[in-house]
């Protein structure tokens, strides 16, 4: 019998396309899953959509809503309720392929060692393409995140770090989740199919960054992760990341 996988869907004003994603998940070839859909303070009707879908699918679907506080803490609530296994988040205007699913679970059924599996990925929308994706290691991790948020991973792994760190609400918490949960070992599986589609839009909360915001990223992973920093690239992140290397470098030559 196949494992549970809960899929957990944050929504903020995203009402006209949470069918759409939705029914990307239903259409899969792995059909023993589990939908959370949080309402994370939506003003456009997202959370009718939501209930309308919860009535249609009544043993698969469940729907939080709750006030905004911000994608972190919308996946922190519908994680905790999740009975399955193995969790994937899966932003309210983005897609997965019909296969996803079915072979991330095959690879992590298979070894216990892997904590992370995603895959190749392509953006839609207002932005069309193949998303270039850096090679993983744990060094490059330390510089950027290359492991969008939409990959697999075991629940068991996310109540050991603690989940996503809900003061990040303006973004970037999945790069930190990922550093969080990888420090300490565990492997991580690219699929060579591509699985996951990225939407790019207008006026999107969580794909446009900031100067102040890069910053605040870089100044909150430098003080809960300089053990892991100082390992990777001999000390913390600079706020012009690439350079890091070689600036902890220097200063500790002259140190």
């Amino acid at each position: 019998m196949n494992p549970l996988v809960s899929i957990v869907i944050p929504i903020y004003n995203q009402a006209q396309f949470l069918e759409e994603t939705f029914e990307a998940v239903i259409n899969s070839t792995f059909k023993q899953v589990e939908i959370i859909i949080v309402d994370d303070g939506s003003t456009d009707g997202s959370s009718e959509v939501a209930l309308k879908l919860k009535h249609k699918y009544p043993e698969k679907v469940s729907v939080i809503i709750q006030e905004n506080s911000g994608p972190a803490k919308a996946r922190n609530e519908g994680i905790k309720i999740a009975r399955g296994n193995y969790i994937l988040p899966l932003d309210g205007d983005d897609l997965i392929s019909s296969t996803y699913i079915a072979n991330a679970v095959k690879v992590l059924e298979e070894n216990p060692e892997v904590k992370v599996v995603y895959s190749e990925a392509e953006k839609f929308g207002d932005k069309m393409g193949k998303w270039i994706l850096k090679p993983f290691s744990l060094r490059s991790l330390s510089l950027d995140n290359m492991i969008f948020v939409s990959a697999f991973y075991r629940k068991k792994d996310w109540e050991i770090v603690g989940g996503y760190d809900e003061r990040m609400t303006w973004g970037w918490e999945d790069w930190e989740f990922w550093i969080n949960m990888l420090k300490s070992g565990g492997e991580v599986v690219k699929l060579p199919e591509t699985g996951f589609f990225y939407r790019i839009r207008k006026n999107s909360r969580r794909k446009s960054t900031n100067k102040k915001s890069k910053q605040k990223t870089i100044d909150l992973i430098n003080s809960k992760h300089l053990d892991f920093l100082a390992l990777h690239i001999n000390g913390p992140l600079q706020y012009q990341r690439s350079l890091s290397p070689l600036i902890n470098f220097i200063k500790g030559v002259f140190r």
